[in-house]
């Protein structure tokens, strides 16, 4: 049996993990300077240099939890990042380093009572895939059943914690230098929510809701729970067959089957989102499977987020009043949302509907491509053009989900590059609301 001082395990103690990431900063925003010094002369034009991404890879796998989701999230923006570079940075999806067979084993007998060789009929050794809180193996139930099992990392639950801890500490920091700078809100929002992905009973409970969820979208699948085989640190679902998405979009494919995915990412996050009030929040694309059958199979559930009725009310009412094409009062809208506003109401209603119009571009172009699509571009500068402004129009607290969710899949759809009609798949969403 391994011990605790397992080498796959992600480094324990607050300090440790913070000297790391201080060590990959130091690392990484050299090769950042250098890169800009190279982009003023006429140079390469990328962020990071393949090296660094390298480190970034390796560094945040090993650390897993908060630090490798924020490296998910990173290799996701393609504005930033060269191809190249990229592909390096998306091994984090579910390729981080994985945890000994002997340290699975020990977790599996601690939550099941037995180890894998007897709870089931066979067990992979090697992990399927390997991510931020847990790492995922293929097995097969006593009846014949292919199955998923996710097994948590032990000493994950406190290595997120101190995570929380160091990234508190930059948040209260900021808090204090200015009122308008506090994110307390926010990185509790994300805190929380963050935390509360270490409980795998919690996790199945919210795949049977999502499941039911996107029920009457058929082209859509949950994949089942096992719950004689699921417990605070085991999870154990149906195997869905196919390609992550990540893996997906490197393969050859017509605009057809392109705009089929993209058509069906789009129904995963606002079906749920106004039918039921619940998002996945999770969206980066090893998250999602393109199955044989021409469904999308939807994975990991542990970021599931549900809404108040007031945020999903006033949501789907800007959604429908954005769809008509015709001039409406967003700032009064964005106040029902839960916005506040510490601007002049004409300035702060300018700010607020130009986010929309630049969102909103497929839901006006008929059709849409975006394979040349600059919406994230466009965004970042609308904000960092009017950031002093941006910093006194604050949204609620749970609009983190929503905008980590939403602006994923925005980002999905530029990774597939498809042209069609999406106004009429946002009309689609529209009809479903009745």
């Amino acid at each position: 049996m391994a011990s605790d001082s397992d080498d796959s395990l992600p480094p324990q103690g607050r300090f440790t993990r913070l000297r790391k990431l201080a060590g990959l900063s130091m690392q990484v925003g050299t090769d950042v300077l250098k890169s800009s010094a190279k982009r003023l002369t006429g140079g390469t034009p990328e962020l990071l240099s393949r090296n660094a991404a390298e480190k970034l890879v390796s560094t945040l796998g090993e650390l897993k939890g908060a630090a490798m989701k924020l490296g998910q999230a990173l290799s996701m923006d393609p504005d930033l990042l060269t191809p190249e570079v990229r592909q390096v940075l998306a091994r984090l999806q579910n390729q981080a380093p994985s945890m000994s067979y002997d340290m699975v084993s020990r977790v599996v007998r601690e939550e099941l009572g037995c180890p894998p060789e007897e709870a089931f009929r066979e067990f992979s050794r090697e992990p399927l895939a390997a991510a931020s809180l847990g790492q995922v193996h293929r097995a097969v139930l006593a009846d014949g059943r292919p199955v998923a099992v996710k097994v948590q990392y032990p000493g994950i639950a406190e290595s997120l914690t101190h995570d929380m801890e160091n990234l508190g500490l930059v948040v209260k920091t900021m808090s204090k230098a200015s009122r308008l700078m506090d994110g307390s809100a926010y990185f509790q929002e994300f805190r929380d929510e963050l935390l509360l992905e270490l409980d795998y009973r919690r996790e199945a409970e919210l795949a049977r809701g999502f499941a039911r969820s996107v029920a009457r979208l058929e082209d859509l699948h949950v994949p089942g729970v096992v719950d004689s085989h699921s417990a605070g640190r085991v999870l154990t679902m149906e195997l869905l067959e196919g390609l992550t998405l990540k893996d997906w979009v490197t393969k050859e494919s017509s605009n057809e089957e392109r705009f089929r995915v993209s058509r069906q990412l789009i129904r995963a996050t606002y079906g749920p989102f106004f039918g039921a009030g619940e998002i996945h929040a999770d969206p980066h694309p090893g998250n999602f499977m393109v199955m044989p059958d021409g469904r999308l199979g939807l994975l990991d559930f542990g970021s599931i987020k549900r809404f108040s009725p007031r945020f999903v009310d006033a949501n789907r009412r800007m959604f429908q009043q954005s769809l008509k094409l015709e001039p409406f009062d967003v700032l009064r809208l964005s106040l029902e949302v839960g916005f506040t506003v510490e601007l002049p109401g004409d300035e702060a209603a300018d700010l607020i509907r130009e986010v929309l119009h630049i969102a909103g571009r497929p839901m006006r172009t008929t059709p849409y491509d975006y394979t040349s699509c600059e919406i994230p571009r466009d965004m970042r500068n609308h904000f960092t053009r009017n950031a002093a402004r941006f910093l006194k129009i604050k949204p609620p607290p749970e609009a983190v989900m929503f905008f980590r969710s939403t602006g994923g899949l925005a980002q999905n759809l530029r990774l597939i590059g498809a042209r069609g009609d999406f106004r009429g798949v946002f009309l689609e969403m529209a009809e479903l609301l009745g």
